[in-house]
């Protein structure tokens, strides 16, 4: 960003009390944050404002903006409807009542891909605009097998082929679908969350090596044949990226995410047989899918955020104060 020309002030729970969410204790959810929030921004006088996610402290963003009459993006990164509805069965169109809500004041709503804007504006969501990720391509990339077993050690012996999942282990996740399938080989999944004891009972011949970070993450993706998705849920999935610029082909449903990120790139296989698919993905070179990835960069990124905020006069802040 600031290669651009331009600085990011980030407002996050981590600057307020907070309490744990329910289910997920690791995501801090901000107490009563509006007048610490208000400061905030009043502060740094900002020419644009993002709502990053639907949260206590997006919800006081929101509130803020209104009353004030300043113009305001946000993000839907996270099908929390569906989230939702596999922990506590509430239904649909209830979930997606109040994500409207949030969301409707929004000069913009950005999204990752093309399938979850045409899945919201069926639930009746507008001004939707498309915000991609990106991916260093410096930490996730081949590696030798030298650098591999000297940042994973426990990695050395495993039956091959290596099938990876990285990240949460969580139910929304659907991580029991790649599980269960018929797989030779090891399977490995890296990552950390509320069903990761559970599943350790069910399938203990499952490597599970908790949570990894940097080259450390890195060298696992590395060290895999076939990355595989099991998530129905997810509005993107940055650790396919993350896969294939590791040159590690990409095995997953045919739904929003894997469609978006592989869909017709020949750098994995997508079906509703998850075994079949990663099966099939053992035969695609790793140059098809590193070449793949590189197509998604920062720079690309940023600059198409920076192209779909709403930016306002700073002598809206005289009306303000």
């Amino acid at each position: 960003m600031s290669r651009l020309g331009h600085e990011a002030v980030f407002v996050t729970p981590d600057q307020f009390r907070s309490l744990p969410c329910p289910t997920y204790p690791e995501i801090r959810l901000a107490l009563r944050p509006g007048r610490r929030l208000a400061r905030a921004i009043e502060a740094n006088q900002p020419c644009a404002i993002h709502i990053a996610t639907e949260g206590p402290l997006g919800w006081a963003a929101r509130r803020y903006c209104l009353k004030r009459r300043l113009p305001f993006t946000t993000a839907y990164h996270t099908k929390f409807p569906e989230y939702i509805r596999a922990r506590f069965r509430v239904p649909l169109p209830l979930s997606y009542r109040v994500m409207r809500r949030f969301h409707k004041p929004a000069s913009t709503i950005m999204v990752a891909t093309q399938t979850i804007q045409e899945e919201l504006e069926r639930w009746g969501f507008g001004r939707i605009r498309r915000w991609s990720r990106g991916v260093d391509t410096q930490l996730f990339r081949p590696r030798t097998e030298a650098e591999i077993l000297a940042l994973a050690p426990h990695l050395n012996g495993v039956p091959k082929p290596i099938y990876l999942y990285v990240g949460r282990v969580a139910v929304e996740k659907n991580i029991q679908a790649f599980l269960a399938a018929d797989l030779p080989g090891t399977k490995v999944v890296v990552g950390d969350g509320p069903q990761l004891d559970d599943l350790r009972r069910k399938f203990p011949r499952v490597l599970f090596t908790g949570a990894r970070q940097g080259e450390e993450l890195a060298a696992h993706y590395s060290a895999a044949s076939v990355f595989v998705f099991p998530s129905r849920t997810d509005t993107f999935g940055l650790v396919l990226l993350e896969a294939l610029a590791s040159g590690v082909p990409v095995a997953a449903y045919p739904v929003p995410g894997p469609l978006d990120v592989v869909g017709g790139s020949a750098a994995g296989v997508l079906d509703e047989d998850l075994a079949t698919a990663a099966k099939a993905a053992l035969s695609i070179p790793a140059e098809l899918c590193r070449a793949h990835a590189l197509a998604f960069s920062w720079e690309a990124c940023t600059r198409q955020f920076l192209s779909n905020l709403s930016p306002f006069d700073l002598h809206m802040w005289e009306k303000v104060g």
